[in-house]
């Protein structure tokens, strides 16, 4: 029998998210630093970088897939394979890692036990796909575990302007099935604007989109009728999303064009 602390709060970390088998704690201070880090540390966790960690409870008929090479604890029964069947499948899949940013090989973890992964300064979020309808498509390195219930595929844009100007990509990793998946976001979820349509229209001015439901159809157009106008009203081309889904975007993300209020006169 194990016992552990790992669910218990204290004045370094707090339990965050609890969805499907996972769990997400956030260490709010960071207490082991060095002296002479004590300051930066300090001001970091003010802005609300910290280091956050998954954590998987896994029971007999319900895994965990995970990113390869994260794994930090295994308490119990716990084993773990990979998910490749042949030559043929292991190929295929280090093509799919080499478009999309994910690591070909992703380790299976099941038995009875909790499952620890490294922590990460990025935010987890943790969505169920049945919110999706069952299908999402998450931008290029996200994915960083999921229930084994849940699949995934590597889709190619469908269209040329989407792929060569969209800025997204020329494939991405598409989710789906049933269950929780877990994923690496640039900010935290409060930031996320979320967009849901109805068979209607969301234009983006750039490629902001962060999680996307698969079934939405991704184009690139002008912002104007004609080429001239777009110039003219300076926005150029922008990502189209159409259909009915739903849409995660990061407003705030690499927004380096925005101009800093003390170099402004």
């Amino acid at each position: 029998m194990i016992t552990t602390n790992l669910f218990n709060s204290s004045d370094a970390k707090k339990i965050t998210l609890n969805k499907g088998i996972f769990t997400v704690v956030e260490y709010e201070r960071d207490l082991s630093v060095d002296p002479e880090m004590a300051e930066m540390a300090y001001f970091a966790a003010m802005m609300d970088v910290r280091k956050r960690q998954l954590i998987a409870q896994i029971e007999p008929g319900l895994g965990a897939i995970t990113q390869k090479g994260i794994m930090q604890l295994m308490l119990g029964d716990l084993q773990a394979r990979t998910d490749i069947s042949g030559l043929g499948n292991l190929m295929k899949k280090y093509i799919g890692s080499k478009v999309t940013g994910e690591s070909a090989i992703k380790p299976l973890y099941t038995g009875e036990g909790t499952l620890v992964l490294e922590p990460t300064f990025k935010y987890i979020i943790l969505e169920d796909l049945d919110e999706w309808e069952g299908k999402l498509t998450i931008e290029d390195g996200m994915f960083l575990a999921c229930e084994d219930s849940v699949q995934m595929k590597v889709v190619a844009r469908t269209t040329v302007s989407s792929a060569v100007l969209g800025g997204e990509g020329l494939f991405n990793t598409s989710i789906y099935g049933t269950g929780v998946v877990a994923l690496e976001s640039p900010v935290p979820r409060s930031e996320l604007i979320e967009v849901n349509l109805d068979n209607d229209v969301l234009k983006i001015d750039g490629n902001m989109a962060i999680a996307w439901s698969t079934d939405l159809k991704f184009t690139v157009e002008r912002t104007t009728p004609t080429l001239v106008g777009s110039m003219a009203a300076g926005e150029g081309l922008v990502n189209v999303y159409r259909g009915t889904g739903r849409v995660l975007i990061a407003p705030v993300q690499s927004n380096r064009g925005i101009a800093n209020p003390k170099d402004k006169k």
